[in-house]
């Protein structure tokens, strides 16, 4: 695996940020799609001589994708196997949650994450006062803890949340975003009042941990009320 290792090693240092070019429906916040994470690794990878390649395999409940980096010389790694629950069996679910899980299959394989659109990155702390500096430093609040897999009630509606071989030091918020993503998702597919609120009863044990952080559960909550009021708000008479 000498010579796969070296040249992946080469490509990483070309890997750019995988751009927030799409927006989700739900909750008005950018991400990176799919093509955009291809984008950002894929010129990169062809350089140093290695194919990307995504293979599917068997699952009953949704789809299941590997990460393959092939090289030239014609040795191989695996980012290994990702799971995602389809949110319904049809063509439209499958080709959903395969989408989702060769995005997040990809970011974890080549360590990517996702741009900086807030500018946290590129923002500095103002200079400290010699009185500041004195002063003692508040203790930090404890962060929440990332769960590796967290699952609703078995049925039409769960929610598995878990990535297989993802880097440990995942955070809170990096979990946050994964439910965000399924939620959007299943609602994308709730056809009646009813979905809406099979999704948020069977999954309750999942956002009472998203509610760790206040901020994330409020804006989660109101996506549920969006999405119940297009099946409870007469439509507008003409005029």
């Amino acid at each position: 695996m000498k010579e796969i290792s070296a040249a992946l090693v080469r490509a990483q240092k070309e890997f750019g940020p995988a751009l927030k070019t799409s927006t989700n429906p739900h909750f008005r916040n950018r991400y990176a799609a799919l093509d955009a994470c291809i984008e950002a690794v894929i010129d990169a990878l062809n350089t140093n001589g290695i194919m990307l390649m995504q293979n599917t395999h068997p699952c009953e409940d949704g789809v299941i994708v590997e990460t393959i980096f092939i090289h030239e010389s014609g040795e191989q790694i695996s980012g290994g196997k990702l799971h995602v629950p389809a949110s319904k069996h049809d063509a439209q679910g499958y080709g959903s949650a395969l989408t989702y899980a060769r995005r997040y299959s990809l970011q974890a394989a080549c360590g990517i994450a996702p741009e900086d659109d807030d500018g946290n990155h590129a923002s500095k702390p103002a200079p400290q006062s010699q009185a500041a500096k004195a002063a003692p430093k508040p203790v930090a609040a404890k962060a929440p803890v990332a769960p590796k897999v967290i699952e609703g009630k078995p049925g039409a509606w769960q929610l598995k949340v878990s990535i297989e071989h993802s880097e440990p030091e995942q955070t809170f918020e990096e979990w946050v975003d994964l439910v965000r993503d399924a939620v959007a998702l299943a609602l994308e597919h709730a056809a009646s009042e009813s979905d809406v609120m099979a999704i948020f009863r069977n999954n309750k044990n999942i956002f009472d941990k998203v509610k760790e952080s206040l901020p994330d559960y409020e804006a989660m909550l109101a996506m549920f009320t969006k999405a119940k009021k297009q099946f409870t708000q007469p439509p507008e008479e003409e005029a």
